[in-house]
């Protein structure tokens, strides 16, 4: 397996994550390591919750969810959710590598403020931004 991003020191620029269950825990550590504060769903024993408790758990914690599965959008969409931001990655399967790799181009070009009420939509080719609620 190829190695993930290198560990970068911790900042002030901390951002919750939850990692959805379709996504490596591995990735949640990334984050951790990048200085952001990242749980993956199986451990905060939501490997088998709904997508709405996911989102639900998300929101109450202030978490950015990261997700690979493309029902989110629609559930967003149907509740008129304004928060969490969310992260999707499309398009087929990603390794560890390639998903740190595309999360570290949304966290490098989208600002925070920004990244907390949008919706991410990441293929191999491009960055999507949208703005919650849509």
């Amino acid at each position: 397996m190829p190695p993930l991003l290198p560990k970068k020191k911790p900042s002030s620029s901390c951002i919750n994550f939850l990692i959805d269950m379709p996504l490596s825990p591995k990735i949640a550590v990334w984050l951790t390591q990048q200085g952001h504060n990242a749980l993956h769903a199986s451990q905060c024993e939501l490997a088998r919750a709904s997508d709405a408790t996911i989102m639900q758990q998300a929101r109450r914690e202030r978490r950015i969810l990261i997700t690979a599965d493309l029902d989110f959008p629609r559930l967003f969409a149907l509740t008129h959710a304004e928060d969490p931001g969310l992260i999707l990655l499309r398009g087929g399967n990603y390794t560890e590598a390639e998903t740190s790799a595309l999360v570290h181009r949304v966290l490098q070009t989208i600002p925070l403020s920004e990244l907390t009420r949008s919706l991410v939509v990441i293929d191999h080719t491009r960055i999507r931004k949208i703005a919650l609620p849509f």
